[in-house]
């Protein structure tokens, strides 16, 4: 037995942002919104997809963000994002350097972390 692959990342929201969260992964980071299934939509959140990275939101009512656990998405041009974002009003830092990888964090909405990486060419 192996672990294939990581279907998805789940992270948690609070109620009835939607909005936000289709604002900032959906338009600032590019990703596609897809529907939920039926039974799962009425529970809130929303899933968005880009590449082979998949992304489910989901509301938490006693929500926290996560501030150290985070997914990394690789992009293709990390500096025009960062501007994007900056535009937005969304701050990235800059971490110690990773071999191979550019790479910054950025704070979803709702506080959590994000890592962006690109490859070094």
């Amino acid at each position: 037995m192996t672990i294939k692959y990581i279907e998805h990342v789940q992270l948690a929201m609070p109620a009835r942002e939607e909005a936000q969260a289709r604002h900032f992964f959906g338009e600032l980071l590019g990703m596609k919104e897809v529907p939920k299934p039926a039974n799962l939509a009425k529970r809130g959140g929303c899933w968005f997809e880009a590449g082979g990275a998949k992304v489910h939101l989901g509301v938490q009512n006693d929500f926290h963000p996560a501030t150290k656990a985070h997914p990394a998405f690789v992009v293709d041009d990390l500096e025009t994002l960062r501007r994007r974002l900056g535009s937005a009003g969304f701050v990235c830092k800059d971490d110690e350097p990773l071999a191979g990888f550019r790479r910054t964090y950025v704070s979803d909405p709702f506080g959590n972390r994000i890592e962006l990486m690109e490859v070094e060419t």
